[in-house]
């Protein structure tokens, strides 16, 4: 990508871009081979400016100081950073467990869930579309650049993803009516699992009760349901528990 092909993003495009410091770190350190360029503010401090302009030079990518290209993408003042990277695909470990997404629809949500899967060490995640775009800016930022740190794979259904990735594992749809309440049961150490969750506002249908042990997170009646990225968290975490705990 050219400075002079900067401009909005859109999601044909083949580049997307990181908004801020943070994120566009993760990039360099995470997932240099993807990254093309990283735009530099004239306003950015000096002590950051070093920090970024070493890390720039250990991942072999150039550093532009261009206040009028950051200005063309940058959707808050106070962004003085931005890296550029090329959109990529992944094909995820058969071997580890899986976060399933069907259908998310909103950025902020799932760049929250990729945060909270690479935190508690689930790095493979399937998204089934339709769905919201893993490499829009918002949901890159919304993951601090976590989404660096995963493999990310997109299917056109569910079926395609359980042909591809299905046997051999234990399979966990998180529902309403789900007939297991989380916490009260054990998953097998021998088998890696796949945790399944549905669209923020529709959930997952029928259907996923007969795909393997449907879960559901207890809470009181005072609310229907929990937000999408906060029952994700706590469903990752709940499996992840012991596990975390041994790495501490």
């Amino acid at each position: 990508m050219t400075l002079n092909e900067i401009k909005r993003y859109r999601k044909k495009d083949a580049c997307s871009y990181c908004l801020g410091s943070f994120p566009t770190f993760e990039l360099l350190q995470n997932k240099p081979e993807a990254a093309e360029m990283v735009l530099a503010h004239s306003d950015l401090k000096a002590e950051i400016r070093y920090k970024l302009e070493r890390e720039c030079e250990k991942a072999g990518v150039k550093i532009i100081r261009s206040d009028r290209h950051i200005e063309k993408v940058r959707d808050k003042d106070s962004c003085l950073i931005i890296g550029v990277f090329r959109k990529y695909g992944c094909k995820l470990n058969h071997s580890n467990n899986h976060v399933v997404l069907v259908n998310p629809g909103d950025a902020g949500n799932l760049g929250t869930i990729i945060r909270s899967c690479v935190g508690f060490g689930i790095t493979d995640l399937a998204i089934i579309e339709p769905a919201v775009d893993i490499f829009h800016p918002k949901t890159v930022r919304a993951s601090m650049g976590a989404v660096f740190g995963m493999r990310l794979e997109c299917f056109p259904s569910f079926s395609q993803y359980y042909r591809e990735y299905g046997n051999g594992r234990d399979n966990y749809p998180f529902m309403l009516n789900g007939k297991y309440l989380l916490g009260t049961f054990e998953h097998s150490a021998d088998k890696p699992y796949s945790l399944i969750f549905g669209n923020e506002s529709s959930g997952l249908d029928a259907s996923y009760l007969n795909v393997g042990k449907s879960v559901v997170i207890g809470h009181t009646r005072s609310i229907d349901s929990l937000n999408l990225s906060l029952a994700a968290g706590i469903g990752i975490y709940e499996f992840r528990r012991a596990a975390i705990s041994e790495d501490r």
